[in-house]
């Protein structure tokens, strides 16, 4: 009866389980599965011999019913024929018989409930079977999925100092700064152009008086400042 310990293992397996705790869940299941299907056929393997045993008992149950009933009949003839000692050797063969039967009886009984527990445990199997072959690619691809999952968390808490993309914002930075640092010039080479223009207005403006003075005359000034700009040229 070893192949029902491997059903019964087999039945109670939780497949996710086993695909969790598998190197490479793929495989696991494929193994899995030709592991379930290999027990498929040792069982309908048993399960004919067991009911082919059935069948023997049954017909030998259905002999030795028959021969007591002979039996039986042929110790009545012999009692009518006055003959008692054909009678009990009838009788006597009629009593093994149905001892026999009743052997038969019991083996026949407990055959056809070890058959009808070897069918369910077979049709449970199968069933097993189909659902784990209908479920086999979802349960790849989600062991799939959880596996990248797990590879990119891994990748991303180990970066090293001088992963690339830690560069590259290094970079970014240095870029921001000399970006800041020419905008700064720019803005200084400006005010010094300002200051540079100030200075001719000034100068202009100076030069816009003196000569809006000459044109007055001397007499147009207040007292004092005419003299005081005429004597400049001199000086």
């Amino acid at each position: 009866m070893g192949i029902l310990d491997r059903l019964s293992r087999l039945l109670n397996a939780n497949v996710n389980d086993l695909i969790d705790r598998a190197e490479d869940p793929e495989l696991m299941l494929d193994q899995l599965l030709r592991e379930m299907q290999e027990n498929i056929t040792t069982a309908r393997q048993q399960v004919g011999l067991m009911i082919a045993q059935e069948k023997e008992l049954q017909a030998d149950l259905d002999e030795v019913q028959h021969l007591s009933t002979e039996w039986g009949s042929k110790a009545e003839r012999a009692v009518q024929s006055g003959r008692d000692d054909l009678g009990r050797e009838a009788l006597r063969r009629k009593r093994d018989n149905d001892e026999n039967a009743r052997v038969y009886d019991q083996q026949l009984t407990a055959q056809r409930e070890a058959v009808e527990k070897l069918k369910a445990q077979l049709h449970q199997l199968e069933s097993k079977y189909q659902s784990t072959l209908t479920r086999r690619d979802s349960l790849v691809a989600r062991q799939r999925r959880a596996t990248a999952q797990r590879q990119v968390t891994a990748s991303l808490s180990n970066l090293s100092p001088l992963d690339p993309t830690n560069e590259l914002e290094r970079m970014e930075r240095r870029i921001r700064g000399n970006e800041a640092m020419a905008s700064a010039s720019i803005e200084m080479g400006d005010e010094s152009y300002e200051t540079q223009f100030a200075e001719l207005d000034t100068g202009e403006i100076e030069m816009e008086l003196a000569a809006l003075k000459a044109k007055v005359g001397p007499d147009a000034l207040p007292a004092g400042q005419g003299s005081t700009e005429a004597a400049k040229p001199g000086e």
